[in-house]
């Protein structure tokens, strides 16, 4: 257990005042245990293994991909016990993000966000319209949940939480194909 000291001004009747109470960490440490049934095992190498993946065109919204990710890499990350997967969007109007997997409520109630919190059509203020009125919000969305993720792989599976799914988020009204670019690196 580490004991620190913490000051920080506490206001009395409109007087700051110091003030400095105890603040107590603990602190954990849990060395990895690995076995090593075979010498050779511990002498191994890392492994690289990169695939892009187009995912057709998608409605507006937010959609669940797990699976079709999964689908065109399982036989790559197969061969992975431990290791990270890089998902990189190459796009600038879609974005990559992880959520909710079970209730597509989730994902509804993500656009109807996103469609409040950044305004589109004439009264927008955007100067970018070159592309539809559409367009520009969609490169902000995009960067706001961004264009790529880093999963942990662990025996051979995307180590995610039970409830959690790769979603790709489409914003605009008339989407095209979505390119995605898997890279795989570990032992």
């Amino acid at each position: 257990m580490l004991s620190l000291s913490s000051s920080s001004l506490v206001s009395f009747g409109g007087i700051a005042k110091p003030f400095s109470a105890p603040v107590r960490l603990k602190c954990q440490y849990t060395p990895l245990r690995t076995t090593i049934n075979n010498p050779s095992d511990s002498m191994a190498s890392p492994k690289w293994a990169q695939k892009t993946v187009t995912l057709p065109p998608q409605r507006r919204g937010c959609h669940l991909v797990t699976s079709k990710i999964m689908k065109e890499i399982n036989q790559e990350i197969a061969g992975f016990k431990c290791g990270l997967a890089h998902l990189f969007l190459q796009h600038t109007s879609a974005s990559l993000t992880i959520n909710e997997n079970y209730d597509s409520d989730v994902r509804e109630d993500t656009e109807t966000f996103l469609s409040r919190v950044v305004p589109e059509g004439t009264s927008a203020p955007w100067k970018h319209t070159l592309e539809g009125p559409d367009d520009m919000p969609a490169h902000i969305k995009s960067s706001m949940f961004g264009c790529n993720l880093t999963i942990p792989i662990t025996d051979g599976k995307l180590n995610m939480g039970t409830w959690q799914g790769i979603w790709l988020c489409e914003h605009r009204d008339s989407a095209t194909p979505r390119r995605i670019v898997i890279t795989l690196n570990g032992m």
